[in-house]
């Protein structure tokens, strides 16, 4: 009786813990590190959950991760390896055992960090990871970035750019669309007595924006560019092994240096890059980057994919604030959106009202300018490969809501098809399609002149 006692217990500690769990703890599978001025990501995966714990020392900075269950193992050395003496943020790493069955991992840091660490569940290729996202407290002057190349020190280019954006204020840090939206509420039961009549005191009424004939100077415009994908996530994977991040940041690139510094009619145009290196940006933060440099247009590029390799041609979208224009533009906004899970970002609960208030604060203005972008671009597109439709369609990208900037997402081609796959490598295609995106970017300031808009900043 005993021996069968003994076997039922120890049968049901297999049965909670798992037979895996008994025999050793979590093993690490993989170790990576993504450098960029925005943050340093870096990602220890494994096939359980690690426990750690982590502290923050100021003075010299560092930080110092606790690691329980895992042997010093060559992986945790690899990470060690991986570290470039060019790396914005991390000045040295060290691993070594700290206690019995706990590995301490210290990274030394060139400056003050604010540093997110979290844990994230297997998704897509991915078991558990360990994530530590160290951002700088003094974090990159986007603003600086696209007035780089002004005459004078950053305070009198600020004061050019302020003219030569039509700005009369400096750009505010961060936009707050759902205050905006708070504030326009009325703060009581409306009011029955009529309005006032109009006295002397009140402010002049703005006068109008001038017809576009009747300016004679520019200013500078303002075009963000966004590489899909990045980093942790690579996007969709061709046949060969194409991955779409790669390709869609070389086509940026190259429509950067066509744009950049160019001129359209009188205006001096500017480029922002969401991303320019392999780096994950989350979706919020591509839309906040373009608000903080008050972009005139949001282009996000990136390369479609389906189960089968038979689709193909490009496709341009807009955001829709009334659902999605087919079944196919639901499917591709459910797809675009999930970049979040697979590039990992600290999960909160996300208040659906929110998210309803923030899609109905993109104006009916902005997205019938996004649309008449996305029309330019497509009409363009299709005169360098196939399209996949001939029309532009729209759904609710994340990306797009921008209730201040024309955006529309740009899929350049099919990666899941090998013969675009293997176009979408070559560098003559790559200009070609970033020559046809410069042409209906033209095409659209041509037809939309932006000193002929009304830009309450």
């Amino acid at each position: 009786m005993p021996n069968r006692r003994q076997w039922l217990v120890h049968s049901t500690l297999v049965l909670w813990l798992g037979p895996m769990q008994l025999a050793r703890g979590a093993q690490v599978v993989a170790v990576r590190l993504w450098p960029a001025p925005d943050y340093t990501r870096v990602t220890i995966e494994s096939d359980a959950p690690l426990k750690t714990t982590h502290q923050l020392v100021a003075d010299p900075p560092r930080l110092a991760v606790d690691i329980e269950g895992i042997d010093l193992l060559p992986s945790l050395k690899e990470l060690v390896g991986k570290l470039q003496p060019d790396d914005p943020n991390i000045a040295g790493m060290r691993v070594a055992p700290y206690a019995p069955g706990v590995v301490r991992l210290v990274i030394d840091l060139k400056h003050p960090i604010e540093p997110q660490v979290f844990g994230l569940p297997p998704v897509a290729a991915y078991q558990h990871r360990w994530v530590a996202d160290l951002y700088p407290k003094d974090p990159p002057d986007l603003l600086a970035q696209v007035l780089k190349g002004l005459p004078g020190d950053k305070a009198s280019a600020e004061a050019k750019a302020q003219t030569l954006l039509g700005w009369d204020k400096p750009a505010p840090p961060a936009a707050d669309p759902v205050g905006e939206l708070l504030s326009r509420r009325p703060s009581g039961p409306v009011a029955s007595a009529p309005p006032a009549p109009p006295t002397a005191s009140r402010a002049t009424p703005r006068p109008s924006a001038p017809a576009p004939e009747a300016t004679a100077t520019g200013r500078l415009l303002v075009i963000a560019l966004d590489p899909g994908h990045g980093g942790e996530d690579p996007g969709a994977i061709g046949p060969g092994g194409t991955r779409e991040k790669d390709v869609v940041l070389a086509i940026a690139r190259q429509l950067r240096d066509r744009l950049h510094n160019s001129r359209i009619g009188p205006h001096t145009v500017r480029v922002f890059m969401t991303r320019d290196a392999d780096f994950f940006v989350p979706l919020h933060m591509r839309v906040r980057k373009a608000q903080q440099v008050r972009a005139d247009l949001f282009v996000s590029i990136h390369a479609d994919a389906f189960f089968t390799p038979n689709p193909q041609g490009g496709s341009v979208y807009a955001l829709s604030a009334s659902g999605a224009s087919s079944a196919a533009a639901r499917w591709m906004a459910n797809k675009e959106n999930a970049a979040d899970a697979v590039g990992g970002i600290q999960l909160t609960g996300v208040d659906p009202t929110l998210q309803r208030a923030l899609l109905d604060m993109s104006t009916n203005s902005q997205i019938r300018d996004s649309v008449q972008l996305a029309n330019h671009l497509l009409q363009e597109m299709g005169r360098v490969g196939r399209l996949h439709k001939p029309r532009v369609e729209q759904a609710g990208f994340a990306v797009l809501r921008n209730p201040s900037t024309p955006s529309v997402l740009v899929e350049t081609a099919f990666i899941s098809n090998p013969d675009e796959e293997q176009r979408l490598r070559d560098p003559a295609y790559q200009a070609s399609l970033a020559d046809a995106l410069h042409r209906g970017i033209v095409r659209y300031f041509e037809r939309n002149p932006p000193l002929a808009r009304n830009r309450a900043m």
